[in-house]
């Protein structure tokens, strides 16, 4: 815990940084804040050993004094890591500090999950994913604060750790630090990097310019005098001083000449800053340098009339200076330097390659250059600050396989959508989806950062459904295939059981005879016809010699032997209406009915009463041939019977799972098992259960407790019309 006077300090050292680098502070909420994450982390520390709170504290000091964003801003720098870290909610911090700050954290905790268990392979495709992952600028901002301070402290870590996130900081945050013009960030995040990911190389050179250090800061001196002197002379109000070469720039350079460090010669660096604005003065400052030291013209730099993309602007002069050394001089306005130094998010522009002939994109950089060009600091933060969100990669989002590999896709997309991505075999097999670890439907949408895991099984193939949510032209293109080539096999085989229908009954059908059946049967082509019969939607027995032909019911999947039997010895009989009382009762294998069911009674030919549910597919089939044989019927009011019915079954294949289906069933009412059925194949199960139940209601209540087992995809009653 941190001492009272220590924690007082603190709070009145960032206080006054606010105040002195802020346009405005809200002061009770910045102390607000403060107690809530010292709170909040009160029980955690570093791998350093000192408390946690000192990390959010010093990404706050940072966000403060070397970016100089607002005071939302630092807010949410100290909340950054309380919904990730503590039992505080989103909603509680959007509720104590308002909607901008939970964001913005909500934001930097999504980026901070993103990279979790990720190998970096596509650096430019994951900055591109942070912008889409974000509304509101400063998330990004912030998060550079927080890896600045873990970049310092990063000592601390296991080697390989240290490893990632220093190859992650150079390949990511650096690179996104420059395009955003954050020139200090992205030095200070490249050395850093540097040192842990080529320790040797990072030494040697470090040794080299402190050994160099006197002597270079005394030949600077003598450089500076008579600039200074001129200068003075033509009463400019400037800042002139030696500015060292980063590490990092120095190694890429050696690497990049295949030369030494010794053979690199403008090492030697001076950077004058203009207190004006006045960008003229720039070039009448170059032409007093160049009246003192000779320039070397093709090491010439003018960024102030063409700046960088991220809209860097100074003048890069290289001279020689005494002894014959090469020196590189910078000239920059102040304002200049800030946008240099702390960057300015409005001066970026937001594509790598970016188009002139990109209007709306031109228009919108042209409109924030007018705002720092015509506004005062206050006004432009403000206007900035409040105006600002990314919307340019809103229509890509980028997700990853379990393995870390990260695809792009279009916003809107699905699982399915990302199955047809990694391979069409996965797409077509696709049965269901985790997302972040959670069971989704595969309709679900996607967003930037989820990671997806497709679960397929062979037995499963593109349905109809697909075609409503899916988005990627491959995933529209594959289940659009699909569905033909079923379409052409189902007609093929409703075709193949007509003709061997006909030659069963030794019939002949012409095209015309065919063209009066398809009329009177209310089908427009043969095609949907036959493919009605492939389906079992007709019954071609039936529609050939309806007097003669019984319909058949289908043989059940489950063992529904001897279900008749066993209904009627617990039955006590069936309630018959009118004048079939008395006859042999049957109950139908087809729909297995039970009590609570409505049913119905078909008179049958040789075999008494068949009792049948009223949503049969079987007996409305039949009673349009023959609706007279329809009777009236009931269940009888006991309630000691005893009725079987099935259940179907569907889910992830676990060890024990059998046995947490077996509890679940027997456990409520002491409900008896009379068969299970399990087939297991890629990592899902199909099965099949025969309970006895007392009722519809005792079935019902126990597919609801099945389907609470989260590793159970679908439960459903089970017949052979759901066979």
């Amino acid at each position: 815990m941190i001492a009272g006077s220590k924690q007082t300090r603190m709070l009145n050292e960032l206080l006054q940084a606010c105040r002195t680098n802020l346009p405005s502070v809200n002061e009770d909420a910045m102390q607000k804040a403060f107690k809530l994450s010292m709170e909040a982390h009160k029980n955690h520390r570093r791998d350093s050993g000192e408390p946690y709170f000192y990390h959010p504290y010093a990404v706050a000091m940072i966000v403060v004094k070397e970016i100089a964003l607002d005071d939302i801003s630092v807010i949410s720098a100290l909340l950054h890591d309380v919904v990730e870290d503590t039992d505080f909610s989103l909603k509680f911090i959007e509720k104590e500090f308002g909607t901008e700050v939970a964001e913005i954290v909500d934001g930097v905790t999504k980026i901070s999950g993103v990279f979790k268990g990720h190998e970096i392979s596509q650096a430019e495709n994951y900055r591109k994913m942070l912008l889409s992952m974000v509304k509101d600028l400063r998330v990004i901002l912030v998060k550079f604060a927080d890896r600045m301070h873990n970049m310092r402290t990063l000592e601390f870590v296991r080697a390989d750790k240290q490893r990632r996130i220093a190859k992650e900081t150079l390949e990511i945050y650096a690179p996104f630090a420059n395009r955003f013009g954050l020139g200090r960030v992205k030095w200070e995040l490249e050395d850093l990097s540097f040192k842990y990911l080529n320790k040797e190389a990072y030494n040697e050179i470090a040794k080299k310019l402190q050994d160099k250090r006197k002597e270079r800061e005394q030949y600077i001196a003598k450089f500076i005098a008579p600039l200074a002197e001129k200068l003075d002379k033509h009463g400019l109000e400037y800042n002139i001083a030696g500015r060292a070469k980063h590490i990092y720039s120095i190694y890429k350079k050696m690497i990049k000449l295949n030369t030494s460090f010794d053979k690199i010669f403008d090492l030697l660096a001076v950077r004058i800053i203009l207190e004006g604005n006045d960008a003229n003065e720039c070039f009448y400052v170059l032409g007093v340098i160049n009246q003192i030291y000779k320039p070397i013209p093709d090491r010439f730099k003018d960024y102030i009339s063409i700046p960088k993309k991220n809209n860097y602007q100074s003048i890069h002069n290289t001279v020689i200076g005494q002894q014959g050394k090469l020196v590189e001089v910078q000239i920059r306005t102040r304002k200049m330097h800030e946008i240099a130094e702390k960057g300015v998010a409005a001066h970026w522009r937001y594509k790598e390659n970016f188009q002139k002939n990109d209007k709306e994109l031109e228009e919108w950089v042209n409109w924030i250059r007018d705002v720092f060009e015509n506004a005062n600091k206050n006004e432009a933060t403000k206007e900035i600050m409040a105006s600002f969100k990314l919307n340019l990669y809103q229509d890509e989002i980028y997700v990853f396989t379990p393995k870390g590999d990260l695809k792009r896709l279009p916003a809107g997309s699905t699982p399915v959508d990302f199955a047809f991505d990694i391979h069409t075999n996965v797409g077509y097999h696709c049965i269901g989806a985790k997302v972040n670890g959670k069971i989704v439907p595969l309709s679900t949408m996607l967003h930037s950062g989820d990671q997806v895991e497709i679960i397929t099984s062979k037995n499963q193939h593109p349905n109809k459904n697909w075609q409503q949510f899916v988005v990627t032209h491959k995933a529209k293109a594959q289940v659009r295939k699909h569905l033909n080539r079923e379409e052409e096999r189902l007609v093929e085989a409703g075709r193949e059981i007509w003709e061997r229908k006909l030659k069963k009954y030794k019939l002949s059908f012409n095209h015309d005879d065919v063209q009066r059946l398809l009329n009177k049967l209310k089908f427009d082509n043969p095609a949907q016809f036959f493919k009605n019969i492939s389906q079992d939607k007709l019954n071609v027995d039936d529609i050939l010699n309806p007097p003669e032909v019984e319909a058949k019911e289908e043989d059940n999947e489950m063992e529904f032997t001897t279900f008749a039997d066993i209904a009627r010895t617990n039955i006590g009989g069936v309630e018959i209406d009118g004048d079939y009382k008395g006859f042999e009762v049957n109950y139908a294998k087809c729909c297995s009915p039970i009590p609570g069911d409505p049913i119905i009674g078909y008179v049958t030919i040789g075999e008494g009463i068949k009792i049948h549910r009223k949503d049969c597919k079987n007996l409305i089939r039949m009673s349009e041939n023959g609706s007279e044989r329809l009777v009236r019927a009931g269940w009888p009011k006991r309630k000691d019977s005893l009725f079987v019915a099935g259940i179907k079954i569907r889910g992830e294949d676990t060890p024990g799972l059998l046995k947490e289906i077996s509890n679940s069933i027997t456990n409520f009412q002491n409900t008896n098992i009379k068969a299970i059925n399990i087939t297991a194949s890629d990592s899902m199960f199909d099965g099949t259960v025969t309970v006895f139940v007392k009722d519809i209601a005792h079935l019902g209540q126990l597919i609801e407790r099945l389907k609470k087992n989260k590793k159970i995809y679908s439960v459903e009653r089970f017949d052979s019309e759901t066979a």
